[in-house]
């Protein structure tokens, strides 16, 4: 009987010092990545090119496979921010103004002024 990859390989101990000794993070990471291979092989047929194809061949085609190897292989690298780094980063996107972004009312007022009254 052929043998199959299982997730003993790689091994769990690996994985979870590769995201930082956190099985939550490491089922946050590998699921987020999943899906986001799952909805790469999904949309193939459809043309939709935004998202990142799997970045490692293995012989599976289950995409929680996939994420694990991509960790393993630190294709998928996860990097916990500190609590300054995170109040930097809420900091920044506060500071970052919304220029050059129309607001949708402005479009709707336009259109509902060009309509003649009923």
């Amino acid at each position: 009987m052929a043998e199959y990859p299982t997730l003993v390989d790689p091994p769990i101990e690996a994985l979870l010092h590769a995201v930082g000794d956190s099985k939550f993070s490491l089922v946050a990471v590998a699921s987020v990545r999943a899906r986001a291979i799952t909805n790469y092989f999904n949309g193939l047929g459809r043309g939709e090119g935004k998202i990142v194809p799997p970045q490692v061949n293995i012989d599976s085609n289950k995409s929680l496979s996939f994420a694990f190897q991509e960790i393993i292989e630190e294709k998928l690298v996860y990097k916990r921010l500190s609590p300054e780094e995170l109040e930097a980063a809420k900091a920044a996107e506060a500071a970052t103004p919304l220029d050059g972004l129309e607001t949708p009312t402005s479009e709707f007022d336009a259109l509902l002024d060009a309509t003649p009254d009923a």
